[in-house]
């Protein structure tokens, strides 16, 4: 069944489509503040726990980042030594690489067994890196780990389009968002937290721990994918939901333009604590700042919902990503008339904007990109993370390398790459943005099933 057809329930696609434990779609569109659940969920259940899905792979990446000492006291490690960073870039390698394997798994055997799946593996990576004797062994168990949490990010954005679609998805993946934002703040304490009591190992079986709590927790999820769409695991139809998704003008418009400004964000988490050091000599208020920068980004995501839902996704989108690069131009313009060192507090307020932007346009993006690809979410899922991922950590890698002790290397990358992304995005959209649109507009979804972007 393609996106914009009718399903075979006989109700457009257009619909809100809620999901009973039996896998049976149906339109409801109850009164604003109405009751909506998803088997046996209620929506506010669903979106937590789709949310703590997601944030698994950011918890086994900010958790283990105070233990860098330990880790290398313990393995006889130099005190400068940048080994034990290998331990966030080999669960890296694994993330990217296992999603494609989970996106044509989770389009054939259904999403809640590909998500077990990746629960066990996610867990037995924790436990293999905490009992593993030494860091070449840690590495590998990490690798295993990473493996594991691409099947969680894989599924949960599988299932998030499985339930909504449209404006809907959009607000959906912006509660989401804010609640899974949460995490890289309170990982490091929690990781501080658990070696002030145990060796570093607790954080790895902390995960562990966590990760089966919230396998137990799923049981309550029903199977959201629709059995008649499910494609088999043969190479031919594969590699045609594969073009399918590279194929559709808007869902790669839309996951390029979102990799450039996850490449811009990603320098800036990198080289965000070498400038409050380095620059302002304010190495004891960087948690502060960090923390702060992080709230807001919250707080900008959990009221793009509100936002959306009175002007549409594409709007919301389209007016964000075109404040960006005057914004990154006023930040370069403030780092340039400063020697590249502007005073602190305009630093977070130009910092502040702009990744308020990004925590606005992100989830849009990711839903707008997932919109067509209602029959093979999966795929889809995995091709927008590995895109995403793999661009944005080369991306922010180059940026980083950049830095010369002043601000002016992260102010040019976030101008440089949101007017790549901002041209990216008008093509997708045929050089045709919907930023005057009537209140509530948004575009059918018939007009980005075959990538066609807003209507002239």
């Amino acid at each position: 069944m393609r996106s914009g057809c009718p399903s075979e329930t006989g109700f457009p696609r257009g619909t809100l489509l809620l999901v009973t434990a039996e896998t049976v779609h149906e339109p409801a569109d109850p009164p604003l503040g109405g009751p909506r659940r998803i088997g046996r969920m209620g929506e506010r259940e669903f979106t937590v726990m789709v949310a703590m899905t997601m944030a698994l792979t950011a918890l086994a990446i900010d958790s283990i980042l105070p233990a860098f000492g330990a880790i290398r006291q313990d393995f006889g490690l130099a005190a400068d030594s940048t080994a034990a960073a290998q331990i966030v870039t080999f669960f890296f390698l694994g993330l990217a690489s296992g999603q494609w394997i989970y996106g044509p798994m989770a389009d054939h055997f259904g999403r809640k067994a590909v998500l077990y799946t990746g629960m066990t593996i996610y867990a037995l990576g924790a436990v293999f890196s905490a009992l593993a004797p030494t860091l070449g062994w840690v590495l590998v168990g990490r690798f295993i780990w990473g493996l594991g949490g691409a099947g969680t990010r894989v599924v949960a954005l599988a299932i998030v389009r499985d339930v909504y679609e449209g404006d809907r998805m959009a607000r959906t993946m912006s509660f989401i968002m804010s609640i899974f934002i949460i995490v890289p703040v309170l990982a490091p304490g929690i990781g501080s937290l658990i070696i002030s009591v145990f060796p570093w190992q607790g954080v790895f079986w902390f995960c562990a721990l966590l990760v089966v709590l919230l396998a137990l927790w799923s049981r309550r999820l029903p199977e959201t994918s629709d059995p008649a769409l499910r494609i088999e695991l043969r190479f031919t139809p594969v590699l045609a939901a594969a073009r399918q998704v590279v194929g559709n003008r808007i869902t790669m418009g839309y996951t390029i333009a979102a990799t450039l400004l996850f490449g811009s964000f990603l320098s800036y988490l990198a080289s965000s604590e070498l400038i409050v050091e380095d620059i302002y000599d304010r190495a004891s208020l960087f948690p502060l700042i960090f923390g702060a920068n992080a709230a807001l980004m919250g707080l900008a995501t959990f009221s793009n919902a509100s936002v959306v839902r009175r002007f549409g996704a594409h709007r919301v989108t389209h007016v964000a990503m075109v404040a960006y690069p005057l914004v990154a131009l006023g930040f370069v313009i403030l780092g340039r008339s400063t020697d590249g060192a502007p005073v602190l507090p305009a630093l977070m307020a130009i910092l502040a904007l702009l990744l308020g932007l990004n925590a606005i346009l992100m989830p849009n993006m990711n839903s707008i990109a997932m919109e067509p690809m209602g029959d093979v979410a999966g795929m889809a899922s995995a091709v927008i993370g590995t895109v995403s991922m793999a661009g944005g950590a080369l991306l922010g890698s180059a940026l980083d390398r950049a830095f010369d002790g002043t601000v002016n290397p992260l102010a040019s990358g976030f101008l440089a790459l949101s007017l790549a992304a901002l041209g990216v995005l008008a093509w997708a959209e045929r050089w045709r943005l919907a930023i005057f649109a009537g209140r509530g507009a948004n575009i059918p979804l018939e007009v980005v099933e075959d990538g066609r972007g807003v209507p002239s």
